[in-house]
């Protein structure tokens, strides 16, 4: 089938939305499917490139984080798009070009299947001077975009309570965004990362507890520099991986732990070296509460490391208790499950075989044929779909 995919995100930005995109692209495309990408150009410039059509859009930072808003008509381009005839549209953001797949949706009759990424009221801060004012504003919003499609995707069983909490009227399926695991699994190069180790100035004997995500408010990295001062170890080096708008106040607070010689800021890593960082880590840490699902979690899974994260729904059935890592709820349980973790050889090894065997059931190829089968469904090609989630 034709499938037009939309995103206000896409490559070269690095983020959750965009691997799920590209993922979903490769493996769709691999099945047979005619994929096609709608996204915004990073400059007010309209261009086609490939399958992938690129309208000129300007920031929008101010009103979201990495937000761009579409500035240019491009009636010629969409009018291709119109002329293709897809069979289904696949929205993946809210904003500017989710505007866009309406017009083609209703130019062409094309149905729209839409995944709801972001959690928004986690990111009211942003917008919104009242947190109860910025959720009822979410899910009113939430509402709107919903009732313009004719099934919506939810990433974790997280997700769909929170869309059926805003009595969102449309199916909601559950699919677990799924990651390329070759990039992941394989044999580390020891040479390559001991090279590495000392690039960060980690000692060499130091236990590394790894953070990979965007340094922002709602990801509560600020949490995780006031566990690992609790610690009160110097063998254990905090390693943050990512950049964000919240980095000069974790850097202050650095300073007033005294954590100069135990947190590392690796700043932002091509996309083509994370697997190393994952690699170089000894245990996968994060006390964020504001994720759909968390694709850096299951990407530390598949490179066989361990997880030690804040306990969320969207983690049920992804970090298991004893067996992959931990979901903790208080200080307390992040100094005990990271002491028992740290003290015991044996059970770092079996983790971490845990983690990368847990990990399978997130291949890329599950999701993409799982999404397949939600287009069939919309598309009255089949009655039953996979068990949900």
């Amino acid at each position: 089938m034709k499938v037009l995919i939309t995103t206000d995100w896409y490559a070269p930005t690095i983020n959750g939305v965009v691997t799920s995109v590209l993922n979903l692209q490769r493996e769709l495309a691999a099945l047979g499917h005619d994929v096609r990408i709608l996204t915004l150009s990073d400059s007010p410039r309209s261009y086609q490139e490939g399958n992938v059509t690129r309208i000129g859009a300007v920031s929008a930072g101010k009103i979201y984080p990495g937000a761009r808003l579409r500035t240019a008509p491009a009636r010629r381009l969409l009018q291709d798009l119109e002329d293709w005839s897809p069979d289904i549209i696949h929205t993946q953001c809210e904003f500017s070009t989710f505007l866009m797949a309406r017009r083609i949706s209703a130019a062409t009759g094309a149905p729209i299947v839409h995944t709801y990424h972001t959690v928004y009221e986690d990111y009211t801060h942003y917008f919104s001077p009242s947190r109860r004012w910025g959720k009822k504003a979410v899910a009113a919003f939430s509402r709107w975009i919903i009732e313009r499609t004719s099934a919506v995707i939810a990433p974790t069983a997280k997700v769909r309570a929170l869309l059926e909490d805003y009595h969102v009227d449309r199916p909601i399926f559950v699919v677990p965004t799924g990651i390329d695991l070759r990039q992941y699994t394989g044999i580390s190069d020891s040479v390559y990362l001991k090279a590495l180790r000392n690039k960060l100035g980690i000692p060499e004997n130091n236990f590394i507890l790894l953070y990979v995500g965007r340094l922002a408010e709602e990801k509560n990295v600020d949490e995780l520099l006031r566990r690992t001062a609790e610690l009160h170890r110097d063998d254990v080096t905090l390693l943050l991986v990512g950049d964000g708008p919240y980095r000069r106040q974790l850097m202050q607070q650095v300073q007033e732990l005294g954590l100069t010689q135990q947190v590392i800021f690796a700043g932002m890593v091509p996309p083509s070296q994370v697997a190393d960082y994952y690699r170089l880590g000894d245990l996968f840490v994060s006390a964020s509460n504001s994720e759909t699902q968390g694709l850096t979690y299951i990407e530390a899974l598949a490179s066989g490391l361990p997880a030690l994260c804040r306990q969320d729904p969207c983690l049920t059935g992804v970090i298991r208790n004893g067996m992959n890592g931990w979901q903790f709820h208080t200080s307390e349980d992040f100094q005990e499950d990271l002491e028992r973790f740290l003290g015991n050889q044996d059970l770092r090894e079996q983790m971490s075989r845990a983690a990368a065997e847990n990990a399978r059931s997130f291949s890329a190829e599950v999701f993409s044929a799982h999404v397949a089968q939600v287009y069939a469904h919309v598309l009255g090609q089949i009655d039953r779909l996979y068990p949900a989630a």
